[in-house]
């Protein structure tokens, strides 16, 4: 069980008058963890009193903390892509002790479908899939005349299957939440005190290089920052692969904090929720940061804003919507990557001085 509750909400206990038990199988990106919250708002508005566990890989499992609908975080203990037949039997045999009424499978693998199957779970939701029928009972379909934006795939699982999904504007938005008494203890962690303006920028991006605007327009706008705004903290948030282009900016301009691959999930989710705004490629961080409800300047390329776009109340997607894009791939297949060369940073500097001013 992950103990480290961003949200500061405690966790229930299992009191006998509680409505249903439900089990979330997480997705095994952050982004699309983040993006699939409104289901749990949707499952607490219709089951106020169920209790809500997430099953969830070690490096996902930051951002279930960060949702108040969760009671439980369980860290699945198998190897990402392993099928691991005996160990989850094993798992599941221990997880059919909870007695959970209700299972909600995000991922559309096999695997994942096998867990609630195993733990003899009564309902288990989720989209036909690999070889998926029998393990699954309630089957939700994707239709290819009726594209569902990822936060429709998502909150549609809490109704009877449909053809169509809910849009978007019918739904709750993502949301996160992080105290702020532990903002200002992982900021002053990390040299940022309170009362200081800051702006995170997320040059990221795990999908692949396609998806990353490049280092020297992120050091170009954040000298555009710095000119209008010389009070404001740049600070760099990213895993320990995003480490080397961070250091490209660094060195382009050596006034930004670089805190990729420093910080774990938890700690970097906590600074995005104290940042003034947030310039972030279409990644899982741009993703925490509009659930979080922070000023977000998503930026897109090779993907499609339309299909995952920022969420907070003051957001801008920005793209040049190209002929060549979306192509969703993680290289460029033309070989230019215009999509992000001549997406300058004059193009966000307008959006993003009005997110700052408004702050």
């Amino acid at each position: 069980m992950s103990d480290d509750k961003l949200n500061g909400t405690p966790r229930s206990g299992l009191e006998p008058d509680a409505g249903p038990r439900i089990l979330i199988i997480s997705p095994n990106w952050i982004g699309d963890a983040v993006i699939s919250q409104p289901l749990l708002q949707l499952i607490k508005k219709r089951h106020p009193r169920s209790r809500i566990d997430v099953l969830a890989p070690s490096w996902v499992a930051p951002a279930w903390n960060a949702m108040t609908e969760i009671d439980d975080v369980i860290e699945a203990p198998f190897r990402h892509g392993a099928l691991q037949l005996k160990e989850r039997w094993k798992f599941a045999k221990q997880l059919q002790k909870s007695g959970y009424a209700e299972a909600y499978v995000l991922p559309n693998t096999l695997k994942f479908a096998l867990i609630p199957w195993l733990a003899r779970i009564p309902k288990r939701i989720g989209y036909v899939g690999e070889m998926r029928y029998g393990l699954l009972n309630v089957l939700h379909r994707k239709y290819s005349d009726l594209p569902r934006p990822m936060v429709s795939f998502y909150a549609a699982l809490a109704d009877t299957p449909a053809r169509a999904a809910p849009a978007p504007s019918e739904l709750p938005k993502p949301r996160l939440s992080v105290p702020a008494d532990r903002q200002a203890a992982v900021g002053r962690e990390f040299g940022i005190e309170s009362g200081t303006r800051v702006i995170v920028f997320a040059p990221g991006a795990e999908f692949g290089a396609a998806k990353r605007w490049l280092p020297e327009h992120f050091a170009r706008l954040g000298d555009l920052v710095r000119q209008h705004f010389p009070e404001m903290q740049i600070v760099l948030l990213g895993s320990p692969k995003d480490r080397p282009g961070c250091d490209e900016i660094v060195a382009l301009s050596p006034y930004m904090h670089n805190l990729a691959g420093v910080t774990s999930l938890s700690q970097a989710i906590t600074l995005l929720a104290r940042a003034d705004a947030v310039v972030s490629n279409d990644s899982g961080l741009m993703n925490i940061a509009s659930a979080l409800n922070r000023p977000t300047l998503a930026i897109y390329g090779p993907t499609d804003y339309r299909h995952t776009p920022p969420f907070s109340d003051v957001a801008k997607a920005l793209s040049l919507d190209l002929q060549c894009a979306p192509c969703h791939q993680r290289e460029c297949p033309l070989g230019h990557h215009d999509c992000m060369k001549k997406l300058t940073p004059d193009m966000a500097w307008q959006p993003l001085k009005q997110m700052i001013d408004v702050r």
